[in-house]
């Protein structure tokens, strides 16, 4: 069953989407990259379903190789919980729309949240990201342009749209799951794969898919129904055309930890977060 924290929760973001944890021992990934094939044009269908993709610093902030002061992975501690990538809408036949309608990113809509965003979700990488109306800008700017903008009718808005995402991620928290599940951060401790899907189907109540990096979890995925009820993952085998080699997840994966001053070894710009910030709690 899902997790049952009835305590204050916070409101949220959207998150997420495809990629795929095999129902064997093996586990696998649809790639979502430019490439991939997803459904664009100015009439697209109501979404299935939506994903929550979180993503595992990490792993991901082990290739940094200079900070700047967008970088969560050049914070003077080392992030050790899954941040938010986005909440993606969805289709069941594996596709997804994007960039639906055209509205535009405003900072100013989501100022509230800023300081929860910065924290818990972060983007992770010092280059401007690509948006479907202004060119380039924040990472949030493109997980709503491309995701956010097709989460209707369940989302109306912006702000809806990141605080449904952060209600989602602090209720049901994927780190705190596999600590439950006797999984934890360690640069050296392998996990078998199916110990790790085990943890979040028995907190969550439905399957995860994961994303994989050399060993290492990349991106963890949960995906809900169109009441933000917990649903299962779409799942796909080693031989499904659409897996990216790159990023099978082999029957034993790590959960990687990361110094941020030895990998920015070149221009460093540390950055000092203040305590945590819980803004936009309420009781359900």
């Amino acid at each position: 069953m899902a997790t049952a924290r009835k305590a204050p929760r916070m409101v949220a973001i959207w998150a997420v989407v495809v990629v795929v944890v095999a129902a064997d021992l093996f586990g696998a990934a649809v790639a979502r990259s430019a490439s991939a094939r997803h459904a664009v044009g100015k009439k697209q269908r109501e979404f299935d379903y939506f994903a929550l993709a979180l993503q595992w610093p990490g792993t991901i902030c082990a290739s940094t190789r200079h900070c700047c002061a967008i970088n969560g992975c050049c914070r003077s501690e080392p992030l050790q919980t899954f941040t938010i990538h986005g909440l993606w809408p969805d289709y069941d036949d594996g596709t997804w729309p994007a960039c639906c309608r055209h509205t535009s990113f405003d900072m100013d809509k989501i100022l509230p949240l800023k300081p929860t965003l910065e924290k818990y979700w972060p983007s992770l990488y010092c280059s401007s990201s690509s948006t479907c109306f202004s060119g380039k800008g924040p990472f949030w700017a493109h997980e709503w342009e491309k995701h956010g903008t097709c989460s209707s009718p369940v989302v109306k808005d912006e702000l809806e749209y990141f605080t449904t995402a952060l209600d989602l991620y602090f209720k049901y928290n994927v780190t705190e799951m596999l600590a439950s599940g006797g999984i934890h951060v360690s640069n050296g401790k392998q996990y078998a794969l199916t110990d790790v899907i085990d943890a979040i189907k028995c907190a969550f109540g439905a399957s995860p898919q994961i994303v994989c990096k050399k060993g290492s979890v990349e991106e963890l995925r949960l995906c809900f129904d169109k009441d933000l009820k917990p649903l299962d993952c779409l799942t796909t085998t080693a031989t499904n055309e659409n897996v990216s080699k790159k990023k099978y997840c082999p029957r034993y994966i790590t959960l990687p930890t990361y110094d941020p001053i030895v990998h920015a070894n070149s221009t460093r710009e540390i950055i000092t977060v203040e305590s945590e910030v819980y803004g936009y709690l309420y009781t359900s």
